[in-house]
């Protein structure tokens, strides 16, 4: 992969250069295997190690299909699929693979013995297969990871509702922890360009997930003057949410665990923050079995005295269980839930009564289609909204990575350097950058 990099490093390399430089035939990748994926039976999740279950192995480059392309990848992130992919919860991605292998002789690429894992990039495209017109090689560029054939008609009005949607890296194989990447080529949005790599790749899945979530008319459809819950605000998928409401004119009532934190959401412009820490919330008994609704009276009072005694427009949900039933309580009446992730445990539970009888509504959202993803990576380009990367890490301790975000040790998000030597590479517009280098580097070292 040298000349590879060398080509990139250059900074001036033609496309039809880059479209000439020999692709080798294996590249550096980290893995998991199928024959291990019962290595944690019996172990509780948090114990759990993903640097026993994370390989970094020489694999064999995929075949280039129609409307394909291979990226050399520079950097790439860490988000939750890649530490449920490396500890085989809730399910192993192998039946993903599977699944997906049965589908065409071209997708049975997929459906192999490892798994190429990570949803995010930045790089540097390779080569385009057939039918590939808008990209060419030498082209920088970023990756959402949406993965969807298009062939029924359901996804045409929303991609995200195509029956053959999946997740780049997730539920598909080729993923962006590797030194190549395989994405159909509607997964590439230009890099912005006065962002290094690692910064450019952080973003991708958490910030077009947020958006879509917050700010689409298929999530929260948040509008100027709406009170927003955010829970866990400066985090990976809260960093993202308490930016687009301070960004869009809204008022996030940003929830964090100390002060550092609230710190942070502070210096995105938030105003009400609210510290767990300090309120020592008990929403479940001791056992978790049953839900204490004085808890979930008290949040509210709290949220009033911070909001002049307003309710809650538009709860941003993804903790999921330990949550959940406050966020339907203290949503103001014909307000609305919006619910991804559930970090917390996926079994949600809450008192319909305070759903039905005031008419609230609860939307699922689950990333975001090709043009959320296009008007989220938009924004950071134009520097409205900013990456949350923290810390980075090389691809061989991609392990550490998983279990750091696995444990919840990070703040924002954690990149990974793929084939750049070092960080701070891949700048562009020097000028652009010094304008946002405070907000840019607002989360590194937390």
């Amino acid at each position: 992969m040298q000349h590879i990099l060398d080509a990139i490093m250059a900074g001036d390399t033609a496309g039809e250069d880059f479209a000439n430089l020999d692709v080798p035939d294996h590249y550096l990748a980290a893995t998991v295997h199928k024959d291990e994926v019962d290595m944690f039976e019996g172990v509780a999740s948090r114990d759990k190690d993903p640097r026993q279950s994370i390989h970094v192995e020489d694999v064999a480059l995929p075949e280039l299909g129609p409307g394909e392309a291979l990226v050399a990848v520079m950097a790439s992130a860490i988000n939750y699929n890649t530490v449920w992919t490396s500890i085989f919860e809730p399910v192993s991605t192998f039946g993903f693979l599977e699944r997906y292998g049965r589908l065409s002789p071209l997708t049975k690429r997929h459906d192999l013995p490892y798994h190429v894992v990570g949803s995010d990039l930045a790089g540097v495209v390779l080569r385009t297969g057939p039918g590939v017109t808008k990209w060419k090689p030498g082209q920088e560029v970023v990756a959402h990871c949406l993965s969807v054939e298009l062939e029924a008609p359901d996804g045409h009005d929303d991609t995200m509702m195509d029956p053959e949607q999946r997740i780049w890296g997730f539920e598909t194989n080729f993923g962006g922890l590797a030194h190549v990447a395989l994405v159909k080529s509607n997964q590439l949005l230009p890099k912005p360009d006065h962002l290094t790599w690692e910064e450019a790749a952080s973003p991708g899945l958490v910030n077009a997930t947020a958006y879509r979530q917050l700010v689409s008319k298929n999530g929260g459809n948040m509008k100027q003057g709406d009170n927003v819950l955010i829970w866990g605000a400066s985090g990976g998928l809260g960093g993202f949410a308490t930016q687009y409401a301070v960004n869009g004119g809204a008022n996030p009532i940003c929830v964090v665990s100390n002060e550092e934190k609230a710190k942070i959401v502070r210096s995105m412009g938030a105003e009400h923050v609210i510290n767990r820490s300090e309120e020592q919330w008990k929403f479940w008994n001791e056992d978790g079995t049953k839900q204490n609704p004085k808890e979930w009276q008290r949040l509210g009072k709290k949220i009033r005295e911070l909001t002049g005694g307003e309710d809650i427009d538009i709860v941003f949900e993804h903790p999921g269980r330990e949550t959940f039933g406050a966020s339907v309580y203290v949503t103001r009446k014909g307000g609305t839930i919006t619910t991804c992730a559930s970090t917390t445990g996926f079994m949600h539970e809450y008192d319909n009564r305070y759903l039905w009888m005031n008419l609230k509504r609860i939307i699922s959202s689950h990333f975001a289609n090709y043009r959320e993803a296009f008007e989220a990576n938009r924004l950071i380009d134009q520097g409205k909204i900013h990456p949350t990367l923290s810390r980075t890490y090389k691809l061989e301790d991609v392990g550490q990575a998983s279990l750091d975000v696995h444990h919840n040790l990070h703040q924002g998000k954690v990149g990974v350097l793929a084939l750049a030597p070092e960080e701070g590479l891949g700048v562009r517009d020097h000028e652009k950058r010094e304008l946002h280098l405070d907000k840019i580097n607002r989360f590194r070292g937390i």
